[in-house]
């Protein structure tokens, strides 16, 4: 996974047409240790048994988008925010490592 900003439509909350994926996003700042750190966290979560495709990732970048972090009431990055069904169904801000990650994500993943 790559920090990089996403493209977002205009109302990223939406889901798409037929779509049950959740969105994981991952709102972050790409000059913080803490982000870089969750990044690989997040990668080895969905790395185990095969959890890739269990959610369409989505990064925000901070730093790009502080209107998408006020819409989505994320004081603090890096945080993980689940959205299924257009709506915010978990949000874990300034995880500190790799369990409190799986955890967090453990109602969906396999």
């Amino acid at each position: 996974m790559t920090q990089t900003e996403a493209t977002l439509p205009e109302q990223p909350l939406a889901p798409a047409a037929g779509s049950v994926q959740p969105r994981l996003l991952f709102c972050f700042s790409p000059t913080s240790g803490a982000s870089r750190r969750v990044d690989g966290f997040l990668a080895q979560v969905l790395q185990r048994r095969a959890n890739h495709s269990t959610f369409r990732l989505v990064p925000i970048d901070g730093d790009r988008r502080p209107d998408l972090l006020e819409r989505l009431h994320v004081a603090d990055l890096p945080t993980l925010l689940v959205v299924s069904e257009g709506r915010v169904r978990g949000r874990l801000s300034r995880p500190t490592g790799i369990n409190e990650i799986r955890e967090f994500l453990s109602p969906w993943l396999r």
